[in-house]
């Protein structure tokens, strides 16, 4: 491998930490957008608790996650592959930092898949991608993009009808309870999001941690892939760091556009959402946070009261998400394809 590529190698493990610094610009701020509105927690203690939970969450949750990552793609070689990560990430760094700027909290998992997708095409064709059809419909097994997909669509409904369900459910159990309720709601709120950024950390960081493990394994530093641990520390510290220094945007069109939340709305989101992350990251499935919490939200307020719910804004989260998988797709690819006439 000439010293371009492993240049290029350097490089890829570098946007990738920038990656997972802009990660905490958008799914990570999101998780401190519900007790923020609700007025559980200063905009500041907020993140802060977050940036914390979310980098311990990256250190200890785990390795399925970015395996999942790393198998969704492989280059005819190591050259190859190295390449198809560095368009990836680069056409969803450039995503997230668009959305961010705008305020629009975009899903950094849809942007990296569609990056992945993208860049792989460009430089290996349709059959390096981990399409998981085949294994899909003969065996029904859950593998590659189609598992990835199907967890994201998942996500949506879980979020959306479990933030009705569970708010319902709450209203039965605190139907005859005093306002001072909101206090213990309150402090409840505390433990519930450092839980979920915990969670959400660990799904989250795993992300960046496959690409660099496969670009690591692709230029031989690495025999096997894996984690190392100088890996697992550093997109933890980027993740925790891009949460205090971006967050600020993305937290307030969640906490504050769709619904105007409550103690026992915050509550009742960081338990659905919590609970979808943690059973994906069991499952080695990637889903975005950021895509959940803004479900939970409309469902919950759904069942409070369907007027009050911006419905507009949702719709707009909704068109994003979807544009972000073939916009990024094409950014990378367009990346992937200049690359590899390079080297």
């Amino acid at each position: 491998m000439d010293i371009f590529v492993l240049i290029l190698a350097y490089l890829g493990v570098a946007i990738a930490f920038g990656l997972a610094f802009t990660n905490g610009f958008q799914d990570a701020a999101t998780t401190a957008a519900t007790i923020v509105a609700s007025r559980s927690a200063t905009p500041r203690q907020a993140i802060v608790l977050i940036s914390v939970m979310n980098g311990i969450g990256a250190i200890v949750g785990g390795s399925a996650v970015a395996f999942t990552i790393a198998e969704l793609v492989r280059g005819s070689d190591g050259t190859a592959t190295v390449v198809i990560m560095l368009s990836a990430m680069t056409g969803a760094v450039a995503w997230n930092l668009i959305t961010w700027y705008y305020g629009i909290p975009s899903s950094s998992t849809y942007a990296l898949i569609g990056g992945i997708i993208g860049a792989g095409i460009a430089v290996a064709g349709v059959g390096s991608i981990s399409w998981g059809t085949s294994e899909f419909i003969n065996a029904f097994q859950l593998v590659g993009v189609t598992k990835v997909v199907i967890f994201l669509i998942v996500s949506i409904l879980f979020g959306l009808i479990g933030g009705y369900l569970v708010y319902k459910l709450s209203k039965i159990l605190l139907r005859n309870a005093k306002r001072s309720i909101n206090r213990t709601l309150q402090r409840t709120q505390w433990v519930a999001a450092s839980i979920f950024a915990l969670a959400n950390g660990a799904n989250d960081s795993q992300k960046q941690m496959g690409m660099i493990a496969l670009i690591i394994l692709s230029t031989g530093m690495t025999t096997t892939l894996d984690i190392p641990v100088w890996v697992r520390l550093g997109v933890a510290a980027a993740i925790a760091f891009g949460t205090l220094a971006g967050g600020w945007r993305v937290m307030r069109t969640v906490g504050s556009h769709l619904f105007e939340i409550k103690p026992i709305h915050s509550v009742d989101s960081q338990i659905v959402s919590g609970a979808a992350i943690l059973i994906s990251t069991f499952e080695g499935a990637p889903i975005s946070s950021t895509q959940v919490v803004s479900t939970s939200i409309l469902g919950i307020g759904a069942a409070d009261n369907a007027k009050k719910v911006r419905w507009s804004k949702g719709i707009e989260l909704l068109s994003t998400w979807t544009i972000t998988l073939p916009a990024v797709a094409l950014i990378a690819g367009t990346v992937a394809f200049i690359l590899s006439q390079l080297v």
